[in-house]
């Protein structure tokens, strides 16, 4: 394994998963009647270790870069607005800003490499590789060492927060042309399978940026080593984001993954080390149209389908709250037992 790339074992805890189980069996309500809730319940014990898990000072991080392939018209935004969004979150004025706020979830936006010169700003991390990536038309979107660059950035990101919860999310015109080609490379499947709409291409839009994609995907029919592919595919938000992913899931945070951009990102980590999703929860099904094919290549089951296609780490901060109820009921909820209510005969 690279050197870049921690170590990331199985969780394997069978004494503590029996435990876990008995204890949700036995709370005071028919067996499995809170559905996916238990599901949730059990990995979140699993992961933090402890039949009674506490979410201690979550921190949601808004990845942002911008990407060259935008110069092929696969957007419907032009780039600037990269940053024109990023001095929103910084504002308070985008809607994860709101749900960070609403949430008390600790909240940075990191500039990994956006086209545009922040300064100093109170909320900002400014982690900049690049100003944007090449454009993977014409050749890889990062080197290699600027990838690499990246994936440690992320790590040390981590390292550096408080906390055992991590939220992710991102901002980044022309990201979902990288996320798709990522899709197809690393899960083997067809760009038209995995392409979408992004900020709302129309008809010829979308087949415009399918016949890109596709030239990019043949330009780079050779390379399929996870982080070569990262590399050539784009872009820096992800590639921190991957680094962010694998050093929580080395530490077992609880890592929140928000739609199809972030898991992307989840999906090169996971290529690198498969236990990374075992330390993953999913937060919901997007509208993007590749998002289904990606949650099935990471064997996730969503917890929210609302239709939502704003990125931003939105639809994470919007899932926080059950992992919240999780948590409460499996050290709260009664059994039958304590409650001296009688069990199914």
């Amino acid at each position: 394994m690279h050197p870049l790339i921690p170590a990331v074992p199985a969780l394997h805890q069978p004494e503590l998963e029996a435990a876990l189980r008995h204890r949700i069996d036995h709370k005071t309500k028919p067996l499995g009647a809170l559905g996916q809730l238990e599901t949730l319940m059990l990995r979140l014990g699993l992961i933090l270790g402890t039949e009674a898990p506490a979410l201690q000072r979550p921190q949601l991080l808004v990845f942002a870069g911008d990407h060259g392939i935008t110069a092929q018209g696969v957007s419907a935004y032009p780039s600037e607005v990269s940053w024109q969004m990023v001095e929103n979150f910084l504002a308070g004025g985008a809607a994860v800003s709101v749900l960070a706020r609403q949430h008390g979830l600790g909240f940075h936006v990191v500039d990994a490499g956006v086209d545009h010169e922040f300064g100093p700003r109170h909320g900002l991390v400014d982690r900049k590789i690049a100003r944007g990536t090449a454009d993977a038309s014409l050749g890889p979107a990062m080197t290699r060492a600027q990838c690499e660059a990246a994936l440690r950035a992320g790590a040390q990101l981590v390292r550096d927060l408080p906390g055992n919860t991590l939220l992710l999310g991102e901002m980044g015109i022309g990201n979902t042309s990288a996320a798709a080609l990522l899709l197809a490379r690393l899960a083997d499947q067809p760009i038209t399978d995995c392409v979408g709409r992004g900020t709302g291409l129309d008809d010829a839009g979308l087949s415009h940026k399918t016949a890109v994609l596709q030239r990019v995907l043949n330009l780079h029919a050779g390379v399929h080593e996870p982080v070569d592919v990262l590399a050539a595919m784009g872009g820096f938000e992800i590639a921190m984001m991957a680094g962010a992913v694998l050093e929580a899931a080395a530490q077992r945070r609880v890592v929140v993954v928000d739609g199809f951009i972030t898991g992307s990102a989840v999906l090169v980590a996971a290529k690198l080390q498969p236990a990374v999703l075992q330390r993953c929860v999913f937060a919901h099904r997007s509208a993007e149209s590749g998002h289904r094919l990606m949650l099935k290549a990471l064997h996730a089951q969503p917890l929210l389908d609302l239709d939502l296609r704003l990125g931003e780490g939105s639809g994470a901060a919007l899932a926080w709250p059950l992992l919240v109820s999780a948590c409460d009921l499996l050290r709260d909820m009664a059994s039958f037992g304590s409650a001296g209510v009688s069990e199914r005969g």
